[in-house]
């Protein structure tokens, strides 16, 4: 790594760093929720570097104090174009709670791991800020926070259905997805001195506008009209009914502009950008990153989250999976938008530079780990398509699945000077080369990705997410069936074995998801009873906006079907689900014994626990 970065290498935090660079006035000032990490995987930096490229003088105003005289917010000054405001690389609520509403005690995107440098809704608290200092300069939203809270949504956190994020936090325009594109186009039109409330035409954006304002000829796009806020606000089945129409047209090539009237408003929101190309997408990575956390940071700590990704390399973008907990899809698409060899090659050969790197790359991967380079082969038939999922219910006979360009990739990486071993810290969609016949395994190299990976990289253990056992509730959660978690065990034991390896696959699950009752998790408990795994990596459903698992849980009702589904809702219920997770720790058994004894299913208990007759005369908890 080079030793002589100077903090003029940074994009600036400070008048002082302005002046150093001979600005007086910033064009561009971006408000983020996260501490200031000059790296490609942290989306801040991402948009300060696209628009520094473009030519734009852009300042970083990261974490600012919103408790106090809110000096941090005018130190800067106003800038000459916008203030971009984005909550972080994670939505502020999902941020600082967990599924049981309770206060993380940290957070992972500031120096130290030191909670509470953030404020609950992120962009509404800065946005309002801004534009009561400077009502006159326009405030831009984008990240995470605000792309999942484009539309009318329910926020778990305050138990209520919440209209665009626009309506409260007074923004003037939001930018949902990867931003790189629009946010370009938006500076390029302010700077040429149109009025913000005037720019209506930018793809990837949405904004509001008075109802008589809206025109319907812009860029020869169709619309399509949700139900109201006010209509969702008095009915659960018409609100779940609009997930639909935002799924498919989210994932579409060709999509429809999408509309909605809140109040005395109607908010538009512009059709994505076509799929990023190769082209586009390595000059977002390729970009002068330091890759390194702002110096002013030094005596504060490490930054967990920056650790944690520090010696990785994102390959691509974009994920076909469409899972149904998962904001992926919502945010960065389904369609696969892969950077080149020599890109990731180039990435590589820097971070095996690095003064304190020790050889090991801790992930090669994406949103999933084996989607490199995999699209339609027929791409016309892609322009049409509506799908959701390309591999969900069965994989599309048009997407191309083969794994030989990963596996080249993983060869040429592992010989790149200085790294002694590439890890592959991404999940693994199994389901992609598991399953298959013989003559489609061998034209698309599955057997070979299989042992290349199991062979030469993983760390011991492998990430897999079947994420449950049942099909009832894999079919809601739009994952494969369990059976082919089997058969991939199967092989990775075999190729472990015969290649003299002592490895351990580690799978994820979920507890309370929709469709998901204790008597699912029972059984999931048994099922991972005796393949005996005792799960460590687990999560609790958390409804995050624009996911189908949350549209269900809220509303009750399948978006696709309207059918009514079942969800865990009360703390005690989510509580006994997740409890079936930890049957192996004995302060749990009397629990899962009463909750099994209530459902009349203490046959279940008998297979499960330990001790039975232990439990046979104990009295059920009244609670």
């Amino acid at each position: 790594m080079r030793k002589n970065f100077k903090i003029t290498d940074w994009l600036p935090t400070t008048v002082k760093e302005m002046e150093l660079r001979g600005w007086k006035q910033p064009d561009i000032i971006i408000v983020s929720g996260d501490a200031y990490v000059d790296h490609p995987g942290f989306g801040p930096a991402v948009i300060g570097r696209i628009l520094e490229k473009s030519g734009y003088k852009v300042v970083i105003l990261p974490q600012p104090n919103w408790r106090d005289d809110l000096r941090d917010f005018k130190k800067l000054g106003k800038p000459r174009l916008f203030f971009g405001v984005t909550a972080g690389c994670m939505d502020s609520m999902v941020n600082h709670y967990t599924a049981a509403r309770r206060l993380r005690r940290d957070d992972a995107y500031t120096p130290g791991g030191t909670a509470g440098f953030r404020p609950d809704y992120a962009c509404i608290v800065y946005s309002k800020i801004l534009k009561e200092l400077y009502p006159e300069t326009p405030v831009i939203l984008g990240g995470i926070e605000a792309s999942l809270r484009r539309v009318t949504h329910y926020d778990y956190w305050s138990d209520t259905l919440k209209p665009s994020i626009l309506l409260d936090s007074d923004a003037d325009l939001l930018v949902y997805g990867m931003g790189e594109q629009p946010i370009v186009e938006l500076a390029n039109q302010l700077n040429n001195d149109k009025k913000i409330n005037t720019i209506i035409n930018i793809p990837q954006t949405a904004f509001l506008l008075p109802k008589a304002d809206l025109q319907f000829d812009i860029n020869n796009w169709k619309t399509i009209e949700l139900a109201s806020h006010e209509q969702c606000l008095k009915d659960k089945k018409i609100y779940a009914s609009n997930f639909k129409i935002i799924e498919e047209e989210s994932n579409k090539q060709q999509a429809n502009r999408i509309i909605q009237k809140i109040a005395d408003k109607i908010l538009v929101i512009n059709p994505p950008n076509p799929v990023m190309t190769e082209k586009q997408i390595d000059a977002s990575f390729d970009l002068p990153y330091t890759r390194l956390p702002h110096p002013k940071y030094e005596k504060r700590g490490v930054i967990p989250a920056y650790e944690m990704i520090k010696f990785s390399v994102n390959i691509h973008r974009g994920c076909f999976g469409g899972c149904a907990f998962c904001t992926i899809s919502a945010h960065q698409g389904k369609l696969i938008s892969s950077r080149s060899e020599k890109s990731i090659l180039n990435e590589l050969e820097y971070i095996a530079q690095m003064s304190d790197f020790k050889g090991y790359i801790s992930d090669l991967g994406g949103p999933s780990a084996n989607m490199y380079r995999m699209q339609g082969n027929d791409l016309s038939i892609c322009q049409l398509c509506k799908r959701y999922s390309c591999v969900f219910p069965t994989t599309c006979n048009n997407l191309n699945t083969n794994h030989k360009p990963l596996i080249d990739l993983y060869k040429k990486a592992a010989k790149v000077d200085g790294i002694k071993k590439v890890f592959i810290g991404s999940g693994v969609r199994y389901d992609l080369f598991i399953g298959k016949n013989r003559s489609e395994s061998v034209a698309n190299s599955y057997d070979e990705y299989a042992k290349q990976l199991i062979v030469n990289h993983v760390s011991g253990r492998l990430k897999v997410a079947p994420e449950h056992t049942l099909d009832n509730v894999l079919q809601i959660m739009r994952k494969p069936s369990f059976k082919l978690f089997y058969e991939f065990k199967t092989k990775f034991e075999r190729i472990s074995r015969e290649a003299g390896l002592n490895q351990q696959i580690i799978p994820y699950f979920i507890s309370s998801h929709p469709g998901c009752d204790a008597t699912d998790m029972a059984l999931l408990a048994l099922e991972t009873k005796n393949l005996g795994f005792k799960p460590e990596q687990v999560q609790d459903f958390t409804p995050t906006p624009m996911t189908l698992a949350t549209e269900i849980y809220y509303s009750g009702y399948h978006p696709y079907t309207l059918k009514p589904i079942f969800s865990a809702k009360n703390l005690v219920q989510k509580k006994e689900q997740n409890l079936f997770f930890f049957w192996y720790k004995q302060e749990n058994h009397q629990l899962i014994y009463n909750t099994l004894k209530r459902m009349n299913r203490e046959d279940l208990a008998l297979k499960l626990l330990p001790q039975k007759k232990h439990f046979q005369n104990k009295k059920i908890s009244k609670k």
